[in-house]
C-alpha cells in the first residue's frame, strides 16, 4: 500500500471495520428479543472499536494515538466477552462465533504491536 493520507488507510482500521461488519451479519440471526440486549451490546462494542482508532489518528499526537488504541483494545476486549457469552447462552453456535473471534484474535495482536512498537 502507497502513503498514508487517511485513518481509511490504516489497516488496523480496515481490519476493524471487517470485524464491526461480521458482527452485525452475525447478530442479524439473534432472536428479536435480544435485539436491545446482546445485538446492541455486541454492534456497540464492535463499531467503537474502529471509531477509536479513526479518533485516536486524528489527534495528530502519538501518546493520544496511543490512548486511543487502548480504547479499542478493551472494547475489542468486551466484544470477545459478548461473543463468548452469546455462544455460551445459545444466542449463537461456536461455528458461527468462532470465525468472529478468530478476527478478534488478529485484531488484537495488531493493536498490540501498534501500542508497542519495537
Amino acid at each position: 500500500m502507497g502513503k498514508i493520507q487517511s485513518y481509511r488507510d490504516l489497516e488496523v482500521w480496515r481490519q476493524g471495520m471487517g470485524l464491526a461488519e461480521a458482527c452485525y451479519h452475525l447478530t442479524q440471526m439473534f432472536p428479536k428479543e435480544e435485539i436491545y440486549g446482546m445485538v446492541s451490546q455486541i454492534r456497540r462494542a464492535a463499531v467503537s472499536i474502529p471509531a477509536n482508532i479513526a479518533k485516536g489518528y486524528g489527534r495528530e499526537y502519538r501518546n493520544a494515538y496511543i490512548q486511543f488504541l487502548r480504547i479499542a483494545q478493551g472494547s475489542l476486549k468486551e466484544l470477545e466477552t459478548h461473543l463468548l457469552l452469546a455462544v455460551r447462552v445459545n444466542l449463537t453456535t461456536p461455528e458461527m462465533a468462532n470465525p468472529v473471534l478468530a478476527q478478534c484474535e488478529s485484531l488484537g495482536k495488531l493493536l498490540r504491536a501498534l501500542q508497542n512498537p519495537q
